[in-house]
C-alpha cells in the first residue's frame, strides 16, 4: 500500500478576540510571511478585506492553496468564520484544549496575541490534527437559546437563595408552612403579606380565599391560613425583621417573577422553532432522544446542540469523551494513579444534563416502582459491590451516553430491554447469520 502523499498548503492560523483577531501566515517550512500577526479589527471593513487581499496574495506569490485555521470560542469566530467561508476559502475550527496543551512547546513563557496566531498556524500542519465541524444555522439558533435558558435558570437560583435567607431572618417559621419559597400560594403569600405584622393584621377569611384560589384546594386552605397566622405569631418571639429585610423580600420575587417569565418564553422559542423544521435531521435526533426514559424535550434538544453533528462520533467513548465523562490518567514510570477522577474537558451543559437523566433513571414512582428497571438494578448492584453512590452513578451516566449513541446510530426510538433479552436478540442474530452463510455454502 502506498503511503499517503501530503500536498502542501499554507496554514493560516487566526487568534479570535472579541472585537479584533490575530492572523499569522505559516509556509510549510514552518516560515512566517511576517514578523508581527496581521490584526483584524472586526467593525472595519477595510481590515476585513485587507486580510482577504493579504491571504490571496500568499497563495498567488507560493501557488499554494490555503487553509485556515481558528479556536472554537463560543460565539466570537462564527461571524469571522462564514466571512472567510464566503470569500471561498477552506476553514477548520480548533478544539481550544488541542491549541492549550501545545502551548509548553516553547521554553519561554510567552502568552500574547501575536504568539497564539503563530501557535494556531503550526498546529494547522500537524497531519493528525482532528478539526470539528461548524454547526448548521439551526443548531446555532437553537444552541443559543438553550444556554441562555441554563444561564437564567442558575441566576434564578441565586435570588432563590437570596430569597431564602432574608424570609430565614424576619419570617423563620415560614419555611416550615410552605419549603418552597417559590411556590405560587408561597410567593403570593409574601408578595402580599410580607411581614408577620402583615400576616396578623390581614382579613382572616380574605388570606383563606386568596390560599384557596391560588392553590386550587379550597377544602385545605382554612388549615393553612391557621399555619401561616402561626408561624406570624411565632415570628413576633423569634424573627429580627427589619425594613430592608422585606423590601429586599419583595424585590427578590419580582425578579424571580421575571426571570420564570424569560424562562418560559426561550421554552416556547425553542419548541417553536422546533415545530417548524421537523424534517431537518437534527429534529429527528431531538425526537429520537425523547424516546429515552426520562429524557424530556429540553435535555434532549440540550443534548443535540451540544453535540452538533453526531457522523463525528465513530464509537460511544468517543461520545463519552466529548462529554467529559471519561477518566484523567495519571501515570508516569512505575507510578499509575489510583484514584481516577473524570477529565471534565467537554460540555458543562451536556454533563449536567446526562446527570440528570441519571438520577431519573436510578428513581422510583410514587408507587415504588423503577423508572428504569434495568438502570437502577444496575445502579443498585455497583452499590453493593461496595462502590461509593457517586461512582455508581457515574457508571449509570455512561451507560445513558451509551443508550444516546445507540438510538442516535441506528436512528430508531429507545426501547427499554434487560440486559438478558439483549443478551437473548444477539444470540438469536448470531445464530440466524451462521445459518445464512452455511445455506449460501
Amino acid at each position: 500500500m502506498s503511503p499517503q502523499v501530503i500536498t502542501p498548503f499554507i496554514s493560516v492560523g487566526i487568534d479570535v478576540a472579541a472585537d479584533f483577531s490575530d492572523m499569522a501566515i505559516a509556509l510549510p517550512t514552518l516560515q512566517f510571511l511576517d514578523k508581527r500577526s496581521f490584526r483584524i479589527y472586526h467593525n472595519k471593513p477595510d481590515s476585513l478585506t485587507a486580510a482577504i487581499e493579504k491571504i490571496k496574495k500568499a497563495e498567488e506569490d507560493y501557488s499554494m492553496k490555503v487553509c485556515i485555521f481558528m479556536e472554537s470560542t463560543g460565539n466570537y469566530h462564527y461571524p469571522l468564520y462564514c466571512f472567510l467561508k464566503d470569500a471561498g476559502f477552506q476553514v477548520d475550527i480548533i478544539n481550544p484544549l488541542i491549541t492549550n496543551s501545545s502551548r509548553n512547546s516553547n521554553i519561554r513563557k510567552v502568552t500574547n496575541d501575536n504568539f497564539a496566531a503563530k501557535r494556531i498556524a503550526k498546529i494547522g500542519f500537524d497531519p493528525n490534527l482532528k478539526t470539528s465541524n461548524m454547526p448548521t444555522e439551526l443548531v446555532i439558533n437553537i444552541r443559543y437559546l438553550t444556554r441562555e435558558y441554563y444561564y437564567l435558570v442558575d441566576s434564578r437560583s441565586s435570588f432563590v437563595l437570596k430569597l431564602g435567607d432574608q424570609v430565614k431572618l424576619s419570617f423563620p417559621q415560614f419555611k416550615g408552612v410552605y419549603s418552597d419559597l417559590t411556590g405560587k400560594t408561597s410567593l403570593m403569600i409574601l408578595k402580599k403579606y410580607t411581614s408577620p405584622d402583615e400576616v396578623l393584621e390581614a382579613d382572616s377569611d380574605a388570606l383563606a380565599e386568596e390560599i384557596a384560589v391560588s392553590s386550587r384546594r379550597r377544602s385545605s386552605s382554612g388549615n393553612k391560613r391557621d399555619q401561616v397566622i402561626q408561624a406570624a405569631n411565632d415570628a413576633k418571639t423569634f424573627g429580627a425583621g427589619v425594613e430592608t429585610n422585606f423590601y429586599l423580600i419583595k424585590n427578590f420575587i419580582e425578579i424571580i417573577e421575571f426571570f420564570d417569565k424569560q424562562i418560559d418564553e426561550l421554552l416556547q422559542q425553542m419548541k417553536s422553532i422546533v415545530d417548524e423544521h421537523p424534517d431537518e435531521l437534527f429534529i429527528q435526533q431531538v425526537r429520537l432522544l425523547e424516546s429515552i426514559k426520562g429524557v424530556g424535550f429540553l435535555s434532549a434538544i440540550t443534548l443535540m446542540c451540544e453535540i452538533g453533528d453526531f457522523s463525528a462520533f465513530s464509537k460511544p467513548k468517543q461520545l463519552f469523551a466529548y462529554f467529559g465523562f471519561d477518566p484523567s490518567v495519571n501515570q508516569s514510570g512505575k507510578f499509575s494513579g489510583s484514584r481516577m477522577k473524570m477529565s471534565k474537558r467537554g460540555s458543562r451543559i451536556a454533563r449536567r444534563v446526562i446527570h440528570m437523566i441519571a438520577l431519573q433513571s436510578i428513581g422510583t414512582t410514587i408507587k415504588g416502582e423503577a423508572k428504569n428497571p434495568a438502570l437502577r438494578n444496575f445502579y443498585l448492584k455497583k452499590c453493593n459491590e461496595g462502590k461509593a453512590k457517586m461512582v455508581a452513578l457515574g457508571a449509570v451516566s455512561h451507560k445513558v451516553c451509551n443508550i444516546i449513541y445507540a438510538v442516535l446510530r441506528d436512528h430508531k426510538p429507545y426501547v427499554m430491554k434487560s440486559p438478558e433479552q439483549h443478551q437473548l436478540e444477539y444470540i438469536t442474530q448470531k445464530q440466524a447469520c451462521i445459518t445464512t452463510q452455511d445455506f449460501v455454502a
